[in-house]
Parts: structure tokens; C-alpha cells; sequence
């Protein structure tokens, strides 16, 4: 049942009112603003019939009174008035009164013009919801339009345009470039389901290392993109870089696949590297090839980068220039040792030449275990072991041979244009070499030797 609200000083006019009224409504009666304010503080309403000529507060002071609750702003007020002049009817109307009924009143007229208020303002309602309703879907497609399904990251074209916008307006930021490495193994390996459980949980993680303002967003595949604004310290941007492929690794760690996947980013800086979107991704896209081509699994700053190519572009050189360059670190002895991740680019490298060549090359993997029946061996044991390792390996390969340390107790060897006859000569030469220069008794080594594009070690033990 509707409930009406007749405020009226009379009483005649008051009871007249309720009489009609009564029938089809709840109707509450008060004489005087104060008690209508009061009502309307603590309970609902559906209309109200406003008397214009009371003390203390006339029906004009009231209706603004009224409104001023948010919970009233809506509610019908219809005027009731002894003047029936067109100057009073037409500031009822200017208020913001819905309609106006001359007092004394007819039954008839009050009954129909409440009835027709009453109907129109549930009209007007279902008209509100339905247009709320319809701004909700439009707003839905138009965000759903802007994310990516499966992560529910912000898409491309979204991200291109808030950071263009920003950047418009002056804000410095960050722009970190994430690929996850490896990752069409996981797909082929484990099937596409397992693949999009770990593209989520790669956007998880982004979002656990992301600030309120952050604009996170999958381009598509495992390529992702996070726009920080306000990041510029160094120190906090590679802080969060690190924290990110910590994380990740450690969760692809879990995942127990065997896919040797990583994660790589690259860095870009707004405005010192680019000042719009294109520019900056394109920036944080080299710095992340960079990243790749070294090893992977880390981050790059584009700007490190860029400074070298500007500091060699200072000057041009000649090919003699290059050659005395390149030959001056070649010592022109022994293997040629580099670190793991600049390993890793020589290995592919030699693995294209592999394919197109048809030479034979032999990976051989040397790995520092207990001797049997010995004590656990310290840190400095095993470190002495591993450097002896490391001049027996040097002193017995030619210089077209490759090698790197990829753990403390772990050395790969690439051995060029060797059969494997060869690499098993080459492999017992070297651990005959390591037990003259190792005068311990804790540690052993044993090999694993295969050929290279083969699908599998198989491992030599040393006997």
C-alpha cells in the first residue's frame, strides 16, 4: 500500500483529506514542517500533499527543505492552496511541484489526480531502472570490449590509449615489457588448458606487484605490458622487476614443468626514452630482445642500451680497427669460457650452424659430486673442485671449444667438429687432467656426453 504524506495546519483539511484517502492509501497526517521533517527522517514515502499557507514554515520553505534529503529528492509533491490565482499556480509548478489542487477540494479530483500522480511516478521508475539497466549493459560490453577474456587484463588498444593519455598530461612513468620464456613448450607439452591456467596465473602475479593506477594488460599470447605511473627510482623499478620474475619462476617451478621456462622483461621510461605509447613499447620491446638474446630470465633497461649505441656512435671505425679490437681479450690459449647467459646465445648460434653445416658437435656436461665414502665437502671444497675443474677443461680443449659454469658444481662443454669417439677422448682427458690438479679426497666427477640436436644425454659415468 502506498503511503501518502498530507502536511496541512487545518484540521478540517486534514481529516477531509484521510476520509478520501484512507480507503486506497496509508495516509500520515502533521500540521506543522517540523513534524513532516521529522517522518520523512525515518520513514519511506510515496507522495506527499504539500498545504503552501502555514506558519513557521510556509510549503514553499518546506518543499526546499524536503529536497535537500537525498532520500526525499525523488518523491512527488503536490501543492494544496485556497489561492487559485495563475501567479501562485505557476511558482507551485516552478518549485518543482508535480501537479496543484485547489482547496477546498473535491473528493473526485483529489482521488484521481493522486491515483494519476502515483502511476506516472511508477512509470517513471520503471523507466529509470530500465534505463539504468540499459547504461549497466552498455558499460559492461564497452569494458568487456576493452579486456582480454581470459586474464581480464586490459587489451591493447585500451592501454595504448590511457597511457597516451597521461602521458599527455605530464605523468612520468614506467613501462615494463614481460614475456614469459618458453612458453609455447608448456602449450605443446602439457595442452592449452594447462597453458591458459598459467597465463593466468602469470596476471595474478602482475597484479600482486602492481599499485593502485597501474595499467596492467595482456597484448596477446604470453606478451604482457604494466604501465606504472609515478615509478621512475631505479632502484624501486628494478626492485619490482625482480620481484615479478622471482615470483613467476618460482610458480612455474611448481608447476613441475619441464619446459626450462623463465621469465624476461624489458624496461622503458617515461619521458627520458619516448613520450607516447608506440615509442615507449617499441623502447621497452628492444630492451626486452636484449634480455632475450642474453640469456634470458632477467630484465633490461632500454636507456643502459642506448647509452652504448650512442657512446660507439661517436665515432666510426674501419674493419682493421674492429679486428684489433675483438682479438685484443683472445688470449690464444685453451677453451673459450663465457658466462651462462651469454653461453646460451653461442649455443644456439652453433646449434643454426649444426643444422646447416652437418657437423658433428658434442655437448658434454661435467658434474662435481661426493666421492664415495668421503664427508660432505664445505663451500671452499667444492669451489677449489670446481676451479680445478675449470683449468683442467681450459688446458686440454682447443680454442674453437666452448665452454661455461652453469652451476657450482656443474660445466658444459661444446665440442666443435668432434665425433663421438672423439668427445669421450676429449671428456676422459679432462678428468684425468682435473685428478692431477685436485689433491682432495671429498669430491668426484662424472660426464654426460650427447650429440648435439640429440633427444637425450646419455650419461658416461666415469670410471
Amino acid at each position: 500500500m502506498k503511503t501518502i504524506l498530507v502536511v496541512d495546519d487545518n484540521k478540517v483539511s486534514l481529516s477531509n483529506a484521510k476520509i478520501v484517502l484512507n480507503e486506497t492509501y496509508r495516509v500520515i497526517t502533521v500540521m506543522h514542517g517540523s513534524q513532516a521533517l521529522t517522518f520523512l527522517d525515518n520513514n519511506p514515502c510515496d507522495l506527499i500533499l504539500l498545504d503552501i499557507n502555514m506558519p513557521e514554515m510556509d510549503g514553499f520553505e518546506l518543499f526546499a527543505e524536503i529536497r535537500k534529503k537525498e532520500q526525499c529528492a525523488d518523491i512527488p509533491i503536490i501543492f494544496l492552496t485556497s489561492d487559485n490565482d495563475a501567479d501562485t499556480e505557476t511558482k507551485c509548478f516552478e518549485t518543482g511541484a508535480v501537479d496543484f489542487i485547489a482547496k477546498p477540494f473535491v473528493p473526485s479530483v483529489i482521488l484521481s489526480r493522486v491515483a494519476r500522480t502515483l502511476e506516472l511516478e511508477e512509470l517513471r521508475k520503471s523507466l529509470a531502472d530500465r534505463l539504468e539497466e540499459k547504461t549497466q549493459e552498455v558499460t559492461d560490453i564497452k569494458t568487456k570490449s576493452r579486456q582480454d577474456a581470459l586474464t581480464g587484463l586490459w587489451n591493447r588498444s585500451y592501454t595504448e590509449e590511457n597511457v597516451n593519455r597521461l602521458l599527455s598530461e605530464g605523468v612520468h612513468g614506467t613501462l615494463f615489457m614481460i614475456d614469459m620464456d618458453n612458453f609455447k613448450a608448456i602449450n605443446d607439452n602439457y595442452g592449452h588448458i594447462a597453458g591458459d591456467k598459467t597465463l593466468k596465473m602469470f596476471a595474478e602475479t602482475l597484479e600482486k606487484y602492481s599499485e593502485e593506477g597501474d595499467i596492467l594488460c595482456r597484448i596477446g599470447g604470453d606478451e604482457f605490458v604494466v604501465f606504472a605511473p609515478n615509478l621512475t627510482s631505479r632502484s624501486e623499478i628494478s626492485n619490482r622487476a625482480s620481484d615479478i620474475i622471482s615470483d613467476l619462476c618460482d610458480k612455474l617451478e611448481q608447476c613441475k614443468f619441464e619446459t626450462n621456462s623463465s621469465v624476461s622483461i624489458g624496461i622503458s621510461q617515461a619521458p627520458s626514452d619516448a613520450t607516447d605509447f608506440t615509442k615507449l613499447y617499441n623502447c621497452a620491446d628492444k630492451a626486452l630482445y636484449y634480455v632475450k638474446q642474453n640469456g634470458k630470465n632477467s630484465f633490461h633497461f632500454f636507456s643502459d642500451q642506448n647509452e652504448g649505441e650512442r657512446n660507439r656512435s661517436s665515432s666510426n671505425v674501419d674493419l682493421n680497427y674492429l679486428g684489433e679490437l675483438f682479438s685484443r681479450a683472445d688470449s690464444g690459449n685453451g677453451a673459450f669460457l663465457l658466462d651462462f647467459d651469454n653461453f646460451h646465445n653461442v649455443y644456439n648460434f652453433i646449434r643454426r650452424f649444426v643444422e646447416r653445416s652437418g657437423k658433428d658437435v658434442q655437448t658434454v656436461l661435467f658434474t662435481l659430486s661426493n666421492a664415495e665414502g668421503a664427508d660432505e665437502p664445505d663451500t671452499e671444497e667444492i669451489e677449489t673442485a670446481l676451479d680445478m675443474l675449470d683449468k683442467a677443461i681450459y688446458t686440454s680443449l682447443r680454442r674453437i671449444d666452448v665452454s661455461t659454469r652453469y652451476s657450482s658444481r656443474q660445466i658444459i662443454v661444446l665440442l666443435i667438429d668432434a665425433n663421438e669417439e672423439n668427445g669421450e677422448l676429449v671428456a676422459k682427458r679432462i678428468i684425468s687432467c682435473f685428478k692431477k690438479l685436485y689433491v682432495g679426497d671429498k669430491i668426484a666427477v662424472d660426464y654426460g656426453l650427447t650429440k648435439m640436436e640429440g633427444k637425450m644425454i646419455v650419461h658416461k659415468q666415469n670410471q
